[in-house]
């Protein structure tokens, strides 16, 4: 009985932390950082303000976790979308679906909401760091698989090629929410396509195909 009970307690804490986080969020997107405060968090999710330090201690704590968790959401639609990649034109491809995707989701939103709010709070800036390490890893491993199918080897040093290309990408994904407007970027992508198309020409690579030509 008493471990049933634990159980229970155990499983609805864990509920409550969950909607504390999605509050956090929603909170992030719709006020930014500035606005992220416990009591605005509590009104978006409908509950007490003291929830919050309950159960993560501190506004700072609560936001890294929102942060942690649309991260985790993305990183798993990532591996789904671009493991299928088997050349750079496609890869290619999967970055331009991913990318409309984080835009669409607000998950860039809430990642811009927080470099922003590493001026005012210094100490954010390292954790934020940590938190796109796997990021690095994840496009590290994405190069390497899809570079052993070239002809040829790949000079560049895996590790910096990763970190070239997520600063990349995460510097067009935050230019892009400041602006607006995904046109110069949709440009971007799609010159990227041609070029990897040309690429594939000259190493006998057969350019991707889409789902719908199979």
């Amino acid at each position: 009985m008493a471990e049933a009970r634990t159980s229970t307690t155990r499983a609805r804490g864990e509920e409550t932390r969950a909607r504390i986080i999605e509050a956090a969020i929603e909170t992030l997107k719709r006020e930014g950082f500035g606005g992220a405060s416990a009591r605005t968090i509590a009104r978006t999710g409908g509950f007490n303000q003291a929830l919050v330090f309950y159960h993560f201690g501190s506004v700072r704590d609560l936001l890294l976790a929102a942060l942690d968790q649309t991260s985790a959401r993305r990183m798993a639609r990532y591996r789904v979308v671009v493991d299928d990649a088997e050349t750079f034109q496609e890869l290619i491809a999967a970055a331009t679906e991913v990318y409309r995707e984080d835009l669409a989701s607000g998950h860039i939103k809430v990642l811009a909401e927080m470099i922003a709010g590493a001026s005012s709070v210094p100490e954010l800036g390292p954790e934020i760091v940590r938190r796109i390490e796997p990021w690095i890893d994840f496009a590290r491993d994405t190069v390497a698989r899809v570079s052993s199918t070239l002809p040829f080897p790949v000079r560049v040093p895996p590790e910096d090629a990763a970190f070239g290309i997520v600063a990349l990408f995460l510097g067009i994904e935050l230019l892009t929410h400041l602006e607006g407007d995904g046109t110069r970027s949709d440009r971007l992508f799609e010159l990227g396509s041609q070029l990897a198309a040309m690429a594939g020409l000259l190493t006998g690579t057969p350019p991707a195909t889409g789902k719908g030509d199979e």
